[in-house]
């Protein structure tokens, strides 16, 4: 689309920035929880011998008190942050999502969600961002599995700020929360004051033709398909999901009604995730709109670098602008 036609773009938009900046690491985890800190929260943080992966380091070394290093018993962390949790402290735990999302299933379940209790699990590594790995460390079903968690809500920001933000929104929020993030080194998109709010979407803009719906690392993808798109003369509007649960139903209604066809991209298993969560709302409102979900499709993920995979899957910005060209000339 042309930027003509449509509302004011979002000051968050890749319109108002560049595309190719890089994030420091993981550090956004720490910093995020060690403002909770200032601020006078009572936040602890944990994690399955990872604190040098996801950046707990920096928070234990900071905190040392606050810090509760498991090792490699990614249950028992779950379980212990439970009872942190019965305590009236607010646990931050963390390891590979493949691990958390799929090997905790069960203590996600009933020991955190079913008991109403705000423990924070996040998921880092998400994906097929551990690459070489291999398919054990690969975590393309923890969405659908998290989802489908009563009362879990579930986060996949783009990037460091906006995990920031949504570290600071969740403040106030007394719901277990299901983190999604990736390897730390992802691309830039939001500035360091944007801001988050749970149910919400981030509307870039709205496609006349196309509106991408995308969340996590496939936001920068789609923002710079949808740039690239529309400079072809298309137009293609993309809108963040990243808050998968609680989901901003009126957003996609909005693109729905606005736009003639749909897509989803996620890093994650076309069944269960991001599209199907879209394609629920649209079957609810009897809303009749072509909708394509772009993804890993139904299949356990190849080993190989990162990038190679985001190449792969169609799941890096010349992947995604390729899919999305064939889906509006279907």
């Amino acid at each position: 689309m042309t930027t003509t036609n449509t509302a004011p773009l979002n000051p968050n938009s890749w319109q108002y920035r560049g595309l190719n900046m890089i994030n420091p690491g993981l550090d956004h985890l720490s910093n995020g929880l060690m403002e909770l800190v200032r601020n006078g929260h009572p936040v602890v943080a944990g994690s399955a011998d990872l604190q040098y992966s996801n950046g707990l380091n920096r928070f234990a070394s900071e905190y040392p008190d606050r810090y509760y290093p498991f090792g490699i018993s990614e249950q028992n962390m779950v379980t212990a942050a439970a009872g942190m949790a019965s305590c009236g402290l607010v646990p931050w735990v963390a390891t590979f999502a493949s691990f958390l999302g799929l090997l905790c299933c069960e203590q996600i379940r009933m020991d955190i969600a079913y008991s109403a209790l705000p423990v924070r699990l996040v998921g880092h590594h998400t994906g097929i961002s551990l690459g070489f790995y291999g398919t054990s460390h690969h975590a393309t079903e923890d969405i659908g599995t998290m989802r489908s968690i009563a009362d879990l809500s579930i986060v996949s920001p783009a990037d460091g700020a906006q995990l920031e933000a949504a570290i600071r929104a969740s403040a106030d929020y007394d719901r277990p929360i299901y983190f999604r993030i990736g390897r730390g080194r992802d691309p830039v998109v939001y500035n360091s004051d944007t801001t988050f709010q749970f149910g919400k979407a981030i509307i870039h803009s709205i496609g006349e033709e196309l509106t991408i719906f995308a969340c996590g690392i496939t936001v920068h993808g789609a923002l710079e398909a949808a740039r690239e798109l529309n400079a072809m003369g298309h137009s293609v509007g993309v809108i963040d999901m990243a808050s998968i649960k609680p989901l901003d139903r009126d957003a996609i209604l909005e693109a729905a009604a606005r736009s003639k066809k749909l897509m989803t991209v996620e890093e994650h298993n076309v069944l269960g995730g991001l599209g199907a969560a879209v394609a629920e709302v649209l079957c609810d409102e009897g809303v009749g709109k072509k909708l394509r979900r772009h993804g890993i499709y139904d299949e356990y993920s190849l080993i190989a670098p990162p990038t190679h995979l985001y190449a792969h899957y169609q799941l890096d910005g010349p992947g995604i602008r390729d899919v999305a060209r064939e889906f509006l000339t279907a």
